[in-house]
Formats: C-alpha cells, structure tokens, sequence
C-alpha cells in the first residue's frame, strides 16, 4: 500500500530528516523542502526529490508531513507564502507534525478542511534516533478518511500511533502534557545531578544507580547522559522548550501549572546565558555555575 503513495516533507532537521529517511526506507516516492541548500544536496544523494520550495514539494504528494518549528510557521508554509495548500491536490493529508498550540491546531485544520483538503493534528515523540529508524510515536486526531489515506506512510515513520478523535486539537494537547512532563524532568535531572555532583558523587555511578530506581524518568536516562558526558550537543535546543512550556503554561489559562512555571523560568534564564541553541540539558550548567559547581564539559 504504501508503495503507492507519494510523500512530501516539510522541513528536514533532525525529526523531519528521520521521517523522510523512513519513508524512503518503505519504498515510497518521498519529496523534500527545505530552505538549507546543503540538507537538500544531502537529501537528493539518498534518493529523495528535493525541492527549495514546499509548494513545489506537495504538487504531486498525497501526503504532506510538515516538520516546522512552531503553529506560526505551519500556517505561513500552508496558507503564506509556502504556497503548501494552493499547490496542494484537493483530498492531499496534511499531517501535522508540529508542537504548536492546540488552539493554533485546530485553527489550521479548520482552514484546511474548509480548503478540500484532509488533516491530521499528528505531534510526533521518540526523539532524532527514534525517528531516523522509524520508531516515532504519533499522537493524532482527525477523520477516518485522514488515517486511512495516510496509513501506509504513518507506518514507515511510527511504531505506534494514537488515534485521540476526529477533531483536530486532540493530538496537540496530549503532546502538550507530554511536553509538560519532558520539560519538568529535564530540570528535574539537571537538579539531581548538580546536587551530586555538589556532594562530590560519581556523576557516572549516580547516573547508572538512579537508572534502576523509583526516582527515574527517560529524561532523567536520556539527558543525564548527556551531563554525565559534557555533551550538548543539540539535539533538542532550551530554545525548544521556551517555546513548548510556554505553550504550556499559555493554555493552561487558570489552571495551575507551578512545576512548568518553574523549569520555564529556568530554560529562559539558561537562554538569556546563552545557552539557548544549545542541547536542553544545558540547564545543568546554569544550575551548576549557581552552586558553585564544574561539570563534565564545563571549563
């Protein structure tokens, strides 16, 4: 089935990149846009059509993945001057793989149905590698007619993906609670390892135990390692979770959302540092710069 299909993408940085690589890897015609001359250079060597233009890239696509970084740039490559939807054929899925505003979702897909075209609020999890082989996960919602048609290409990039209504807007919020969740744990395990770090513990040894007790997260594994390693490179920038606990603690209306608050305060004041291109866990260097503390990496 998913031989048949042709898919565009929207966007090749880290998680837009695995996706297309997965489609490819699932014989499906995969078409490509980005603004980076190199990334598209690099996306024609592996067998993918690239395209400078994402109008361009959805002429002959039934299904759009869109890999941008915020709702504001989803709706300038659908309706601006990305030209997505007018070059877009009536009845194309426009799966929406973006961390935005469940307000702004389902604005957009509002404007895409009105438009003849099919939709799915699709947020995606699982990281760069997770994507690269395939094994993102997927919270969605939207029509029967949306899944349908873009199943076979939803399996090459996923191994699990959530069915959470017909509505747009669904998907979005569960991967804002998500966010919430990520956001607070990456502070979290900054905290914990600068206080051991501080208390003169074996960071490696802290990070292994941990592991294997009630006090971990995925977070805690992922990210420790990169504090326990001294690297930062960014796979995920603090820039990035400015944007999504802002999202957060915006939606949130007068609900409270204290911990978010909080590791918000921290990913900016990390970026007002400097930090803010940096790998997320960099966090742990603030904390570590405030307590008096050298981490791995740090001179």
């Amino acid at each position: 089935m998913g031989q048949d299909l042709t898919a565009a993408v929207i966007g090749l940085g880290s998680m837009g990149w695995g996706a297309a690589m997965s489609l490819l890897k699932a014989g499906i015609v995969t078409q490509g846009a980005d603004v980076r001359s190199d990334v598209l250079e690099k996306f024609a060597a592996v067998g993918g059509t690239p395209f400078g233009n994402a109008g361009a890239a959805c002429v002959k696509a039934d299904v759009v993945f869109l890999f941008v970084v915020n709702g504001d740039q989803a709706h300038e490559v659908l309706f601006g001057r990305g030209g997505a939807v007018v070059a877009a054929q009536p009845g194309t899925v426009f799966v929406l793989c973006v961390t935005m505003e469940p307000s702004r979702a389902v604005e957009l897909g509002t404007r895409l149905t009105e438009a003849g075209m099919l939709s799915l609020d699709a947020p995606v999890s699982g990281g760069s590698a997770k994507a690269l082989s395939g094994e993102m996960t997927i919270m969605a919602s939207g029509s029967e007619d949306a899944f349908q048609k873009a199943g076979g290409a939803l399996d090459a990039i996923a191994t699990k993906v959530y069915r959470l209504g017909d509505a747009p807007g669904k998907g979005s919020e569960v991967k804002m609670i998500n966010q919430l969740l990520a956001g607070v744990h990456i502070a979290a395990a900054a905290e914990a390892l600068t206080l051991g770090a501080k208390l003169g513990l074996d960071l490696k040894m802290l990070h292994e135990v941990i592991q294997e007790c009630a006090g971990n997260s995925w977070m805690f594994g992922n990210r420790g390692a990169h504090i326990v390693n001294g690297d930062y490179t960014p796979h995920s920038a603090v820039n990035i979770f400015i944007k999504d606990l802002g999202i957060v603690t915006g939606e949130a209306g007068e609900h409270p959302v204290p911990l978010s608050d909080t590791a918000l305060a921290l990913f900016k004041e990390a970026a007002e540092a400097g930090m803010g291109l940096e790998d997320d866990a960099a966090v742990a260097k603030l904390l570590a710069r405030k307590g008096g503390v050298t981490l791995p990496g740090m001179e």
